[in-house]
Protein backbone atom coordinates (compact mmCIF):
# COMPACT_ATOMS: atom_id res chain seq x y z
CA UNK A 1 0.00 0.00 0.00
CA UNK A 2 1.15 3.53 -0.79
CA UNK A 3 0.17 6.65 1.09
CA UNK A 4 -0.15 9.42 -1.53
CA UNK A 5 -3.94 9.39 -1.00
CA UNK A 6 -3.96 8.34 2.66
CA UNK A 7 -6.96 9.71 4.52
CA UNK A 8 -8.66 10.82 1.28
CA UNK A 9 -11.97 9.77 -0.25
CA UNK A 10 -12.25 9.07 -3.97
CA UNK A 11 -15.39 8.69 -6.09
CA UNK A 12 -15.01 6.80 -9.38
CA UNK A 13 -17.72 6.44 -12.03
CA UNK A 14 -17.64 3.70 -14.63
CA UNK A 15 -15.76 1.74 -11.99
CA UNK A 16 -17.20 -1.68 -12.79
CA UNK A 17 -14.60 -2.50 -15.44
CA UNK A 18 -11.71 -1.24 -17.53
CA UNK A 19 -10.08 2.07 -16.68
CA UNK A 20 -12.55 2.82 -13.88
CA UNK A 21 -11.87 -0.45 -12.08
CA UNK A 22 -8.11 -0.12 -12.51
CA UNK A 23 -8.19 3.42 -11.14
CA UNK A 24 -10.32 2.40 -8.17
CA UNK A 25 -7.71 -0.21 -7.30
CA UNK A 26 -4.84 2.30 -7.56
CA UNK A 27 -6.72 4.82 -5.40
CA UNK A 28 -7.16 2.09 -2.79
CA UNK A 29 -3.53 1.02 -3.08
CA UNK A 30 -2.52 4.61 -2.34
CA UNK A 31 -4.63 4.70 0.81
CA UNK A 32 -7.90 6.29 -0.34
CA UNK A 33 -11.35 5.11 0.65
CA UNK A 34 -13.18 4.50 -2.62
CA UNK A 35 -16.81 4.86 -3.66
CA UNK A 36 -17.28 2.62 -6.68
CA UNK A 37 -20.08 3.69 -9.04
CA UNK A 38 -21.44 2.08 -12.18
CA UNK A 39 -24.71 1.13 -13.85
CA UNK A 40 -25.02 -2.47 -12.64
CA UNK A 41 -24.66 -3.89 -9.15
CA UNK A 42 -22.66 -6.97 -10.18
CA UNK A 43 -19.64 -5.13 -11.65
CA UNK A 44 -19.75 -2.59 -8.80
CA UNK A 45 -19.59 -5.34 -6.18
CA UNK A 46 -16.82 -7.12 -8.07
CA UNK A 47 -14.63 -4.00 -7.90
CA UNK A 48 -15.46 -3.47 -4.22
CA UNK A 49 -14.49 -7.09 -3.53
CA UNK A 50 -11.15 -6.67 -5.33
CA UNK A 51 -10.36 -3.60 -3.23
CA UNK A 52 -11.34 -5.38 -0.02
CA UNK A 53 -9.22 -8.40 -0.96
CA UNK A 54 -6.24 -6.07 -1.33
CA UNK A 55 -6.74 -4.62 2.13
CA UNK A 56 -8.48 -1.42 1.01
CA UNK A 57 -11.78 0.15 2.00
CA UNK A 58 -14.57 0.64 -0.53
CA UNK A 59 -18.31 0.89 -0.92
CA UNK A 60 -20.48 0.72 -4.01
CA UNK A 61 -23.41 2.53 -5.57
CA UNK A 62 -25.32 2.03 -8.81
CA UNK A 63 -25.93 5.16 -10.87
CA UNK A 64 -26.67 6.36 -14.38
CA UNK A 65 -24.56 9.50 -14.73
CA UNK A 66 -26.90 10.94 -17.36
CA UNK A 67 -29.67 11.04 -14.74
CA UNK A 68 -29.67 14.02 -12.36
CA UNK A 69 -31.35 12.12 -9.54
CA UNK A 70 -28.85 9.28 -9.77
CA UNK A 71 -25.86 11.63 -9.68
CA UNK A 72 -27.23 13.54 -6.67
CA UNK A 73 -27.85 10.25 -4.88
CA UNK A 74 -24.38 8.94 -5.79
CA UNK A 75 -22.69 12.02 -4.34
CA UNK A 76 -24.94 12.01 -1.29
CA UNK A 77 -24.24 8.34 -0.56
CA UNK A 78 -20.50 8.95 -0.87
CA UNK A 79 -20.67 11.73 1.71
CA UNK A 80 -22.98 9.69 3.93
CA UNK A 81 -20.62 6.70 3.83
CA UNK A 82 -17.24 8.44 3.99
CA UNK A 83 -17.96 12.01 5.11
CA UNK A 84 -16.37 13.88 2.20
CA UNK A 85 -15.06 13.72 -1.38
CA UNK A 86 -11.44 14.67 -1.99
CA UNK A 87 -11.00 13.20 -5.47
CA UNK A 88 -13.46 12.39 -8.24
CA UNK A 89 -12.75 10.48 -11.42
CA UNK A 90 -15.63 11.11 -13.83
CA UNK A 91 -14.91 8.22 -16.11
CA UNK A 92 -18.24 6.66 -17.14
CA UNK A 93 -18.69 6.67 -20.90
CA UNK A 94 -20.12 4.76 -23.84
CA UNK A 95 -19.30 4.14 -27.50
CA UNK A 96 -21.63 2.81 -30.19
CA UNK A 97 -18.93 0.45 -31.40
CA UNK A 98 -19.79 0.70 -35.08
CA UNK A 99 -18.99 3.62 -37.36
CA UNK A 100 -22.05 5.47 -38.65
CA UNK A 101 -21.87 8.11 -41.42
CA UNK A 102 -22.69 11.59 -40.17
CA UNK A 103 -26.00 12.00 -42.05
CA UNK A 104 -27.17 8.52 -41.02
CA UNK A 105 -26.46 8.91 -37.31
CA UNK A 106 -29.70 8.20 -35.37
CA UNK A 107 -30.88 11.09 -33.20
CA UNK A 108 -31.72 8.85 -30.27
CA UNK A 109 -28.22 7.38 -30.33
CA UNK A 110 -26.72 10.88 -30.51
CA UNK A 111 -28.74 11.86 -27.44
CA UNK A 112 -27.65 8.72 -25.57
CA UNK A 113 -23.94 9.21 -26.24
CA UNK A 114 -24.00 12.94 -25.47
CA UNK A 115 -26.13 12.26 -22.38
CA UNK A 116 -23.65 9.85 -20.81
CA UNK A 117 -20.32 11.14 -22.09
CA UNK A 118 -20.87 14.90 -21.85
CA UNK A 119 -23.93 15.69 -19.75
CA UNK A 120 -22.84 12.96 -17.34
CA UNK A 121 -19.50 14.67 -16.72
CA UNK A 122 -21.22 18.04 -16.33
CA UNK A 123 -23.67 16.63 -13.79
CA UNK A 124 -20.91 14.94 -11.81
CA UNK A 125 -18.85 18.11 -11.55
CA UNK A 126 -21.98 20.11 -10.71
CA UNK A 127 -22.72 17.98 -7.65
CA UNK A 128 -19.17 16.99 -6.65
CA UNK A 129 -17.79 20.54 -6.58
CA UNK A 130 -20.03 21.89 -3.77
CA UNK A 131 -18.98 19.00 -1.51
CA UNK A 132 -15.32 19.72 -2.24
CA UNK A 133 -15.80 23.43 -1.61
CA UNK A 134 -17.23 22.64 1.83
CA UNK A 135 -14.06 20.67 2.60
CA UNK A 136 -11.63 23.28 1.31
CA UNK A 137 -10.95 21.83 -2.13
CA UNK A 138 -10.17 18.67 -4.04
CA UNK A 139 -9.22 17.26 -7.41
CA UNK A 140 -11.42 16.21 -10.33
CA UNK A 141 -10.27 14.19 -13.33
CA UNK A 142 -12.53 13.57 -16.31
CA UNK A 143 -12.09 10.89 -18.95
CA UNK A 144 -11.85 12.42 -22.38
CA UNK A 145 -10.09 10.67 -25.28
CA UNK A 146 -7.70 11.30 -28.12
CA UNK A 147 -11.04 11.79 -29.89
CA UNK A 148 -11.07 15.14 -28.07
CA UNK A 149 -8.02 16.14 -30.09
CA UNK A 150 -8.60 14.51 -33.48
CA UNK A 151 -11.61 13.09 -35.30
CA UNK A 152 -12.29 9.71 -36.82
CA UNK A 153 -14.78 8.74 -39.49
CA UNK A 154 -18.24 7.66 -38.37
CA UNK A 155 -17.87 8.75 -34.75
CA UNK A 156 -19.62 12.13 -34.73
CA UNK A 157 -21.38 11.77 -31.36
CA UNK A 158 -18.41 10.23 -29.57
CA UNK A 159 -16.01 12.79 -31.01
CA UNK A 160 -18.31 15.70 -30.15
CA UNK A 161 -18.82 14.38 -26.62
CA UNK A 162 -15.11 13.99 -25.95
CA UNK A 163 -14.27 17.40 -27.41
CA UNK A 164 -16.97 18.67 -25.05
CA UNK A 165 -15.36 16.98 -22.05
CA UNK A 166 -12.10 18.77 -22.86
CA UNK A 167 -13.96 22.08 -22.89
CA UNK A 168 -15.84 21.33 -19.68
CA UNK A 169 -12.56 20.44 -18.01
CA UNK A 170 -10.96 23.76 -18.92
CA UNK A 171 -14.08 25.73 -18.00
CA UNK A 172 -14.43 24.07 -14.60
CA UNK A 173 -10.72 24.50 -13.94
CA UNK A 174 -11.05 28.24 -14.42
CA UNK A 175 -14.20 28.46 -12.29
CA UNK A 176 -12.56 26.73 -9.32
CA UNK A 177 -8.87 27.60 -9.71
CA UNK A 178 -8.90 30.01 -6.77
CA UNK A 179 -11.20 27.87 -4.66
CA UNK A 180 -8.94 24.88 -4.19
CA UNK A 181 -10.40 22.51 -6.78
CA UNK A 182 -8.14 21.35 -9.58
CA UNK A 183 -9.80 19.93 -12.70
CA UNK A 184 -7.96 17.96 -15.38
CA UNK A 185 -8.75 15.38 -18.02
CA UNK A 186 -7.02 12.28 -19.34
CA UNK A 187 -7.25 11.52 -23.06
CA UNK A 188 -6.55 7.81 -23.51
CA UNK A 189 -5.58 6.37 -26.84
CA UNK A 190 -6.56 2.82 -27.69
CA UNK A 191 -6.68 0.93 -24.40
CA UNK A 192 -7.48 -2.77 -24.07
CA UNK A 193 -10.82 -2.60 -22.23
CA UNK A 194 -14.30 -4.11 -22.67
CA UNK A 195 -15.22 -1.00 -24.71
CA UNK A 196 -12.27 -1.57 -27.04
CA UNK A 197 -13.26 -5.22 -27.33
CA UNK A 198 -16.71 -4.04 -28.50
CA UNK A 199 -15.15 -1.73 -31.09
CA UNK A 200 -12.85 -4.47 -32.37
CA UNK A 201 -15.65 -7.02 -32.60
CA UNK A 202 -18.15 -4.62 -34.19
CA UNK A 203 -15.71 -3.55 -36.92
CA UNK A 204 -14.10 -6.92 -37.63
CA UNK A 205 -10.69 -5.79 -36.43
CA UNK A 206 -8.27 -7.99 -34.53
CA UNK A 207 -6.35 -7.21 -31.36
CA UNK A 208 -3.10 -7.88 -33.19
CA UNK A 209 -4.07 -5.35 -35.86
CA UNK A 210 -4.85 -2.72 -33.24
CA UNK A 211 -1.61 -3.44 -31.39
CA UNK A 212 0.37 -3.02 -34.60
CA UNK A 213 -1.29 0.35 -35.35
CA UNK A 214 0.14 1.92 -32.19
CA UNK A 215 3.49 3.74 -32.44
CA UNK A 216 4.62 1.99 -29.26
CA UNK A 217 3.67 -1.39 -30.73
CA UNK A 218 0.72 -2.29 -28.49
CA UNK A 219 -2.50 -0.97 -27.07
CA UNK A 220 -2.40 0.54 -23.60
CA UNK A 221 -3.44 -1.10 -20.35
CA UNK A 222 -6.11 0.34 -18.03
CA UNK A 223 -3.54 0.47 -15.25
CA UNK A 224 -1.39 2.85 -17.32
CA UNK A 225 -4.24 5.36 -17.37
CA UNK A 226 -5.04 4.76 -13.71
CA UNK A 227 -1.57 5.75 -12.52
CA UNK A 228 -1.84 9.15 -14.23
CA UNK A 229 -5.36 9.76 -12.93
CA UNK A 230 -4.38 9.09 -9.34
CA UNK A 231 -1.20 11.18 -9.65
CA UNK A 232 -3.33 14.11 -10.84
CA UNK A 233 -5.32 13.81 -7.60
CA UNK A 234 -2.28 13.86 -5.32
CA UNK A 235 -0.35 16.77 -3.87
CA UNK A 236 2.43 15.97 -6.36
CA UNK A 237 0.21 17.58 -9.02
CA UNK A 238 -0.75 20.59 -6.90
CA UNK A 239 0.13 23.12 -9.64
CA UNK A 240 -1.64 21.26 -12.43
CA UNK A 241 -5.12 22.26 -13.55
CA UNK A 242 -7.05 22.82 -16.77
CA UNK A 243 -5.10 20.30 -18.85
CA UNK A 244 -6.06 17.46 -21.17
CA UNK A 245 -3.38 14.75 -20.99
CA UNK A 246 -2.99 12.35 -23.94
CA UNK A 247 -1.95 8.91 -22.75
CA UNK A 248 -1.69 7.24 -26.11
CA UNK A 249 1.55 5.38 -26.75
CA UNK A 250 2.68 8.11 -29.13
CA UNK A 251 -0.49 8.34 -31.22
CA UNK A 252 -0.71 12.14 -31.11
CA UNK A 253 2.93 12.44 -32.16
CA UNK A 254 2.31 10.80 -35.54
Amino acid sequence: MGDSMKGKVALVTGAGSGIGRATSLVFAREGAKVMVADLAEGPVQATVDLISAGGGEASGVTADVSNTGDVKRMVSETVSRFGRIDAAFNNAGIHTGVRIPFHEYPEDEWDRVIGVNLKGVWLCIKYEAPVMLENGGGAIVNTSSVAALVAGQGTSAYTASKHGVAGLTKSAAMDYARQGIRVNSVAPGEIWTPMMDLIITSNNFSKAQKDDEQPIGRMGKPEEIAEVVVWLCTDAASYVTGHVFPIDGGYMAT
